[in-house]
This record gives C-alpha cells, structure tokens and sequence, in this order.
C-alpha cells in the first residue's frame, strides 16, 4: 500500500519511531542485494586538508557518517535517548566524585578488520595521537579536556582529566575518540587518502573520482565485536551531486533510502508524493544553522553593528519563505527540546522592528548604511543556502540601515579554512551536535580553540557556564548555567541563530529500520537498515 509517515518532534532531543518497519526483518539484508543509501555530501581530499576520513581532520556531518560504521568507540549512543552505552567497552563509569577520572573495562577479543589485536594501548594511542595532531579544523577540542591516559592492562583504560566533565562519556562515543591501529595510523601527522581500518560492525572500500568519494562499500565485518546488531550484510552509500538525481535514483529504485539533503520542495512533493512503496519519515531534528562573526573585522567588532543585524532577522521569513515549515525559528544556540533551552534572542529583540535597529546604531554613533559580505558555501548544506542568503540580503538592506553583498564559495573544505583564518567578516553555518546536550551548542563557539576559530571570549562564559556545568551531573541542574551563556550571547551577539531543522528520511518500502536510521545527535545508524517485504 501507499505509505506516508509524518513522526511529530518530541522533546528531550529524542528521536522516537512512530511505527513499526514493515516485513520481516528475519534474514533481511543477507545475502542479496545491498541496500543501497543516498547522499549529497561532498567529502573531498585538498591540499590543505588532505585526509578527510582521518578522525583526527573529520569534523562534519557528512565525514562522520561515514566513518562511524567502520570505526568503533568505548562508548555510542544507543537507538534513541541521550545516553552513552557500551561499544568496544564492556563498563565504562567514572570513579571518583569529582568527575575528574573515568575508567572502561574493555571487551575481550577485540580485533580491527585486518586481524590486529585491539587491546587498551590502541586506545591511549589514539586519543594521544588526535592530541598530538591538534588538526585546526578537526574535533581535538572535544578531547582536549584529558590531561593523560593510563592503561593498568591491555583491557582497562584510565582517563584523567584536566577538569570536572559529566559530559565525558558523550564525547568517548563521537567519532573523536575513534580506536585506531596504530600498525596503520601515524601517530603524528594525518592519514592521507580514502583508506580506513577499524573495528566497527563493518569494513569499508571508498570509491572516488579524482580527489572526492563517489562511494562507500560497506561489508559486515567477522572481526566485529560489540553492541550493534547488524541488520544487513552489505551496504552501499553513494554521492550525488545534488538532491534531484538523488531523488530520481530513489523513485527508480536504483536506491533505498535517501537523507541529505532535501530540499523543501522535494519533501513536500514526498509528503503528497503517491508513488507506491516510498515512506517520507519527518524526525526532530536538533540541527541549527546560525550567522557566526568575526568580531575583530573593522566593521563587525563594533557590538551595535551585530545587535543591529540580531534585530532585523526575520527568521520566520526565512523558515516560511525559503525552507517551506521544514524547520522552525531558532532564537538560542541551544535548540528548543534540549534541556536548558531559553529563547534568549527574542526575550531581547522582540519581532523584527527597524526603528529599534535604527536606534541601536544611532546610540553607538555608527554611521549608515553599513556595508559588509555575507559568506555562504555552495556545496555543503544544499543548493537552497544561496535563497537562503539572498532572502537575508534582502531583510537587511531594505532597512536602510545595512549595504549588504552576498558570495557563494564552491568548495566546502576551502570555505572551512579561509573562515578559521578569518577571511571572512560574517558567514553562514550549520551545526549537528556532536552529542545531544547543551554543551555542545556552547562550549564548542566560544573560548580559546574554538571550532569557528573566532576571537570572542568571554570569561563568564567560560568560567561559570561551560565549567560549571560540566560539574553538574545532574544536567537539569546545569540548565542556570546554560541560560547564563545564551543570554550573554543574545546580548554581545558573536553568533546570530536563525533556524533549527527537522530531520527527513525518505525510504523504499522494501528497505526496514529507517525509523531508527538517525541517533539523537542526528547521526546515520547505517547498521539498522535491513531488507523485508513491502506492504
């Protein structure tokens, strides 16, 4: 039958399926043909960042889908919820009360995919070897909190920490805190080219055209011991160039299921699509996409010329006229559904009002229009970024108050390094948490070593909130200090939110488990995909 699936958000951040896969999923998948999944993503090997699936370099939503099938961590988030559970360890749990020393007890038995014994030094050295790389543009920043690494035995690993961290056992189940050989990883400079050896639930063979993934084979791995149940002995991952021929392979059946990225139009025609045998699944989604500003710009590092622009937004514009109600208004850094969400921005600017802008500026004696470049990337977050920044142009200029210029980068991974360079006076980006918690929607904007690289600092921010909480284990208790960052945030404006998107997945009937195919964090469960019967 005709199937259409519209999963309403809930809250907490999780991702909670609203029905059952059709067909048996007895067998599915073993055997026969692969499922086959489809992508926009560009992952691409430059000059200047010439390993993109080396964890140490990885740090987008597109590299880290497809390195965590074949790369294992201690710990990962389970189908749904927040909480880490065990991976390649058997019991992981801190050990004192402070937070400050966690200890995992690994599995026995371990092996990477090319018959190398896995025991507890390839932990410390992957961990020391992400430290030691200290990759700009990668997720060091996510394990930099560990001041040493011990290991008792070949099947226990100590972790002591610089400071508190209840959010520790989030961060061992990212990509980051990926186990590596260290027979085949150096361990001090990155791994170039496409090849990867884990010991996740599979292996994998990359194929390219040029310098850039065109596909990734994926194969169930026998070494593979841990908590993952694959669901399919062989699984295809293949990259288009843009969302329509992807859409046309799905409606062909030449794929199976399709996730980045749909553009409105193409989820709206899913949504009243009567094909036979396809099921559109709409997800919560904790995805955010924010203006992020280089507060040491001429321009910019004046505060009234960011509160300005923070006052004119219209973001409902923006999420009506451009992405269709495929996302909701954003108002924090923090998305709505996480605890310690605050609506900081509009408890400060209110509806976009231009008299208010005006006055703004006037009180600080800045002169207008104030001219400035909105910086976007062509290829990253779909071809819709350019509307995007088009209808932003628009809301600012026909103020009065602003001359604004718009440009489009082709090249996501020059993009990337010319904006950690500060090239750029303001720019636009997207952000998929690492792990569902607050933190990760602050700690990683602000402070030295950020991942924007931008020169905002801001003591409280650092002290109180980003500290303090991660005293709190309890992470209800830690919402004050979340709320202290988002409202010194609203006020000095170094980021400008603007949406939170909602998640899509887009499946043949045939295909079981995409209702578990994303995490809380988003991230793409490629294992639960399996073959059953349509209905």
């Amino acid at each position: 039958m005709n199937r259409k699936t519209l999963v309403l958000p809930a809250l907490a951040g999780l991702l909670v399926p609203a029905l059952a896969a059709c067909g048996s999923t007895d067998g599915a998948g073993e055997g026969g043909d692969p499922i086959v999944v489809g992508t926009t993503a560009a992952i691409e090997a430059i000059k200047d960042a010439p390993a993109p699936l080396d964890p140490a370099q990885a740090y987008d939503v597109d590299a880290m889908n497809v390195l965590r099938p074949s790369l294992q961590t201690l710990l990962r988030l389970p189908r749904t919820g927040n909480a880490p559970v065990p991976e390649a360890a058997e019991s992981c749990g801190f050990r004192d009360t402070q937070n400050e020393q966690y200890r995992c007890t690994m599995r026995s038995g371990l092996k990477f995919s090319n018959g190398h014994p896995l025991t507890a030094k390839d932990v410390k050295f992957s961990i020391e070897r992400m430290l030691t790389i200290n990759f700009a543009r990668g997720p060091v920043s996510l394990l930099s909190g560990i001041d040493k690494v011990e290991t008792p035995s070949e099947s226990e690993v100590v972790f002591h920490l610089k400071k508190p961290d209840a959010t520790f056992p989030q961060k061992l189940a990212t990509p980051s805190a990926s186990i590596l050989d260290s027979a085949v990883y150096p361990k001090d400079r990155l791994f170039k080219g496409f090849d990867i050896t884990g010991s996740g639930p599979y292996t994998v063979k990359i194929e390219r055209s040029g310098e850039r993934v065109t596909k990734a084979i994926y194969t169930k791995n026998p070494n593979y011991k841990g908590g993952i149940t694959v669901k399919s002995d062989k699984v295809e991952m293949l990259f288009f160039k843009d969302s329509k021929s992807m859409e046309q392979a799905l409606r062909k059946g030449d794929i199976d299921m399709m996730n980045r990225s749909l553009s409105p139009e193409q989820i709206q025609g899913l949504q009243n699509a009567r094909d036979k045998g396809i099921t559109l699944q709409e997800m919560p989604g904790a995805e955010i996409r924010y203006l992020a500003f280089n507060t040491d710009d001429p321009v910019i590092s004046d505060k009234a010329v960011r509160q300005a622009m923070a006052q004119l937004v219209d973001r409902a514009a923006l999420v009506r006229d451009v992405y269709a109600y495929t996302g909701n208004p954003l108002y924090s850094l923090v998305p709505a559904g996480l605890t310690g969400h605050v609506n900081s921005f509009f408890t400060k600017y209110g509806n976009p009002n231009v008299a208010e802008a005006r006055k703004i500026l006037q009180q600080a004696h800045v002169s207008t229009p104030v001219k400035t470049t909105l910086t976007y990337t062509k290829d990253h977050y779909g071809a819709i970024t350019a509307k995007e920044f088009k209808e932003l142009q628009n809301q600012f200029n026909k103020s009065g108050l602003f001359d604004v210029e718009i440009k489009g980068i082709d090249n996501w991974q020059e993009f990337r390094k010319d904006q950690t360079e500060g090239k750029y006076a303001i720019y636009g980006m997207g952000w998929y948490a690492d792990f569902p918690d607050a933190d990760n929607y602050i700690a990683p904007f602000i402070g030295k070593g950020n991942f924007l690289n931008i020169p905002y600092r801001n003591a409280k921010i650092e002290s109180q909130a980003i500290i303090g909480t991660r005293q709190q284990a309890d992470r209800n208790a830690a919402a004050t200090g979340f709320q202290l960052a988002q409202n010194i945030i609203a006020d000095d404006v170094p980021i400008l939110p603007l949406w939170q998107g909602k998640q899509y997945v887009a499946a043949r009937d045939t295909v079981t488990g995409s209702e578990w195919a994303l995490n809380s964090s988003s991230s793409l469960q490629i294992w639960e995909l399996g073959r059953g019967v349509g209905k």
